[in-house]
């Protein structure tokens, strides 16, 4: 395990916030035809589980009971992958991009939140890391919306 940061809650907040990622784009792969969409999807999915995997080597191994006790800053969050992934059409990928945008936006935000608590060195390396990648898969959707949008 690594040095536990100060603000574990925010750690956690953010993981909780992945979590709720990589179960919106595991439910959203079987719910798409589009092909570019579910590479798309694939790639974020990945991104997302080595994120919660590198971030959860800086926390104590959790008890039943805290997975029971969710932070409710990250509700918000995880709400909005939900009420996302009802208005999933399979054949129109298109109409959620923009909203996945906004939701993606709010966890960069998250991770940038953690940054300004100056975790240390080695934490705070591994969040501009995941950033930077998370960053990158931010951009591949409005890459995606932008095209979409012309070819639709």
């Amino acid at each position: 395990m690594n040095q536990l940061p100060a603000n574990i809650d925010l750690l956690n907040d953010i993981i909780k916030v992945l979590n709720g990622g990589i179960k919106f784009y595991n439910d959203g792969l079987n719910k798409i035809a589009d092909h570019n969409a579910q590479a798309m999807f694939n790639r974020m999915l990945l991104e997302k589980k080595q994120a919660v995997r590198i971030l959860s080597s800086y926390l104590p191994s959790q008890s039943p009971e805290s997975e029971k006790c969710p932070a409710t800053r990250s509700k918000g969050i995880k709400t909005m992958y939900k009420k996302l992934l009802n208005t999933v059409n399979p054949t129109n990928a298109y109409n959620y991009v923009t909203q996945l945008k906004a939701i993606e936006d709010k966890v960069l935000a998250k991770i940038d939140n953690a940054l300004k608590e100056h975790p240390p060195q080695k934490l705070a390396c591994d969040l501009r890391r995941i950033r930077c990648r998370l960053q990158q898969c931010r951009e591949e959707i409005g890459t995606f919306h932008y095209t979409s949008a012309i070819a639709g």
